[in-house]
């Protein structure tokens, strides 16, 4: 594909979905431009302790958006639940977080819009960007445009599928619909292999994904006979941002 300077390609932007102080650590060695932080990758992540949103604040120069998000599952919350989501909000716009991830539906699959309009004037004029909580919703289309009315400033989706990839057809007419009211940012599933594909097909601009690998412990003592996590999991082994992915994938993307 032949780019000249004034390509729709140009200043394309990768968001790392980060799990640990270390991960975020190393999505700014490797070059991203923004960092969601999250913990539990494993339920889609949920919302970081208090005390890793401050650290990376407060040491990292690569903004900050923490995942709000206060447990796994559906995305359909108690009263308890949503006040949680307020304090941990305020916390992050105390702090002097750039911007903050989170999402919530009604139980016919709509958007919460009574909630979230709660939510965007709690953070403001922190920005609110909101997350697949948007592929799971009944019509991506209606969704997309009171998203828009209320007042997110991007939208993370693989288009409704599995995968940004799978997605990557929806994600065009997202984009397409969005008409730069909203960024539609690709996320779920996006490496080195699809990157180009996925940019390409979308027309997006930014893109999201995790760039993790396994990271082997440094235990030199190890007791095989106990278990802290389920039964086939690796004890001595934990999930991390790989720093030379982030690299490969922004380099792709510098590119383009």
């Amino acid at each position: 594909m032949e780019l000249n300077n004034k390509s729709p390609f140009r200043g394309l932007g990768l968001e790392i979905c980060a799990n640990s102080v270390e991960s975020a650590i190393a999505a700014q060695q490797g070059g991203a431009d923004r960092i969601e932080l999250c913990t539990n990758l494993a339920e889609g992540g949920t919302t970081p302790s208090y005390g890793q949103i401050k650290w990376c604040v407060e040491n990292l120069n690569t903004e900050v958006w923490p995942l709000i998000r206060p447990r796994g599952g559906d995305f359909l919350y108690s009263d308890a639940e949503f006040e949680n989501i307020l304090e941990d909000i305020s916390y992050c716009k105390q702090i002097g977080c750039k911007g903050l991830v989170t999402g919530l539906l009604n139980k016919n699959g709509d958007i919460d819009e009574q909630r979230c309009a709660k939510i965007i004037s709690v953070a403001s004029p922190m920005p609110v960007a909101f997350h697949r909580a948007f592929d799971m919703s009944a019509d991506l289309s209606k969704s997309l445009e009171k998203i828009i009315k209320l007042g997110f400033v991007r939208i993370l989706t693989s288009g409704g599928k599995e995968n940004a990839f799978v997605g990557a057809k929806k994600l065009k007419e997202l984009v397409i619909q969005a008409d730069n009211r909203i960024e539609i940012m690709p996320g779920a599933g996006i490496n080195a292999d699809n990157l180009l594909e996925i940019a390409q097909t979308t027309g997006a601009r930014n893109f999201h994904t995790t760039a993790k690998s396994i990271v082997a412990s440094k235990m030199q003592f190890r007791n095989e006979a106990s278990k802290m996590a389920g039964e086939n999991t690796d004890e001595f082994s934990h999930e991390q941002t790989d720093l030379i992915k982030v690299k490969v994938l922004k380099e792709i993307l510098n590119h383009l």
